[in-house]
């Protein structure tokens, strides 16, 4: 299967081990990823104003971009923030025919509205399928990695919404993390808060209200009995890791470096090494298997 790839300017920066350990459990799992070139910044998050459509054009232009490199390809995105903006951006030109014009005069390049913008926890379960994710995990051996992990599944609050644009998964009561965190052998804890915010950029302008929401998140999840909390985010992942009430007291990982210790792969394949959780994984984690 071969992929248009999107990383966007967050996994370029602070956040390649996202980058890295997608990119690397894709192909143990025969994705081909092909990446953008020469890609511009998707804007970071989707307007909120409607009749602004200026704020649509630099989402579009990465549209555009795609359209132009393979038509024929899906975009896929891994930061959360990258794949709210494509999607709904996609979902508004594709909806409103005046605003896909004026965005296309602009970009002097017409918008067709034909790409489709998926996340890779999409590709994994509608495309590669989870027994397969699992026969792959057993074939290579490395069925034990995770046994026994209790993990809680973080979607933050722009994951799954607005819904009816996105479309991902039910935004209440989602599965798809947790389906996989099964497939990998982990035991799911079930999290009430995994779909509030964790302050997302209010870190930077107030950090007292990002450090509250996210020392919350945190301290329900200790309360169930969580020893990790995978994320799909690079914010919330920051957030959760360095805003929450401990430092030390959670362990945060992507879940594709998860799914990549479940299928075997060398940890320096997953920035765990060069990462700072890695100590955090293998200094609290009871099973000692990272």
């Amino acid at each position: 299967m071969k992929l248009l790839y999107y990383p966007g300017c967050t996994l370029r920066t602070v956040a390649q081990t996202f980058d890295l350990s997608a990119k690397a459990v894709a192909a143990a799992l025969d994705i081909e990823l092909v990446e953008l070139t020469d890609f511009t910044c998707c804007g970071g998050l989707f307007p909120q104003t409607t009749d602004n459509l200026m704020s649509l054009l630099a989402p579009a232009r990465v549209l555009v971009h795609a359209q132009r490199t393979d038509p024929a390809q899906r975009l896929m995105t891994l930061c959360t923030f990258c794949y709210n903006t494509l999607k709904r951006t996609h979902y508004t030109l594709a909806q409103d025919a005046q605003k896909r014009a004026i965005v296309s005069e602009y970009l002097e390049e017409p918008y067709r509205a034909e790409v489709r913008v998926v996340h890779l926890l999409e590709v994994l379960r509608d495309d590669i399928g989870y027994e397969a994710i699992s026969q792959k995990i057993a074939a290579n051996g490395a069925v034990q990695a995770l046994q026994g992990a209790r993990v809680a599944p973080y979607y933050g609050c722009l994951l799954l919404r607005p819904s009816d644009e996105i479309g991902m998964d039910d935004p209440e009561q989602p599965t798809i993390l947790e389906d996989l965190l099964h497939t990998l052998g982990c035991t799911v804890v079930d999290f009430p808060w995994k779909t509030e915010c964790c302050g997302s950029f209010l870190s930077v302008s107030k950090p007292e209200l990002a450090r509250q929401c996210s020392q919350t998140i945190v301290q329900r999840a200790t309360q169930l009995g969580a020893e990790m909390l995978v994320t799909t985010c690079p914010l919330c992942s920051y957030n959760i890791a360095y805003m929450g009430p401990n430092h030390t007291a959670m362990t945060v990982a992507y879940f594709t470096q998860l799914l990549g210790l479940a299928l075997g792969l060398d940890q320096d394949q997953l920035g765990l090494r060069t990462d700072a959780l890695h100590q955090q994984m293998t200094s609290q984690w009871k099973g000692g298997a990272i």
